[in-house]
């Protein structure tokens, strides 16, 4: 039984050699390519207070004092509407970032964020001038945009519905999109 065990762990031992050198190659390539995406600088830094999708709490306070106008979504993943506006949110996300915030917020995944939002229905978008002041355009009706009062100041401003591209690019540039 020994002489058995005696060259069964003998090869055991080499075999767990020859797979510990092998691998140490493997990690060596893992850890170069890690290195690699690490140091890569072709990727835009993005602060993250601009990030498209909201998963805590917002500070309205701290996202107007950039001076950007700010739309933010309130919507779900499996509305249809917010499915049909969720590329166009992603899209003017990332081609605007520093000139306008463009931000979405689940409201079935976590509805406590909608909270101190006048928000009803989905999907719902608040505007925001880039003077931190509710967007007023002169024909809101027309537009499809109510404003929201509280003690007769006006507060907020809303649409309820899909948005095209178009429109909220022209809305962003009058509320003052550079």
């Amino acid at each position: 039984m020994l002489q058995i065990m005696i060259p069964a762990f003998i090869v055991i031992i080499i075999a767990g050699i020859w797979f510990l050198k092998n691998q140490d190659g493997d990690i060596d390539q893992i850890v170069s390519d890690m290195s690699q995406e690490l140091i890569d600088t072709s990727q835009e830094y993005v602060n993250p207070d601009f990030i498209l999708n909201v998963t805590k709490k917002i500070d309205l306070g701290k996202l107007k004092s950039y001076g950007l106008p700010i739309i933010i979504d309130f919507g779900a993943n499996d509305c249809i509407p917010c499915k049909r506006m969720a590329p166009v949110l992603k899209k003017l996300n990332k081609e605007l970032q520093g000139r306008a915030i463009i931000l979405f917020v689940d409201v079935w995944k976590d509805s406590s964020l909608a909270q101190g939002f006048p928000v009803s229905s989905i999907p719902t978008q608040i505007f925001i001038n880039a003077d931190g002041e509710p967007y007023a355009p002169e024909n809101p009706k027309t537009m499809g945009l109510k404003y929201i009062t509280s003690g007769g100041e006006h507060t907020f401003t809303t649409h309820v519905g899909g948005l095209t591209e178009e429109q909220m690019t022209a809305m962003l540039y009058d509320m003052g999109m550079k």
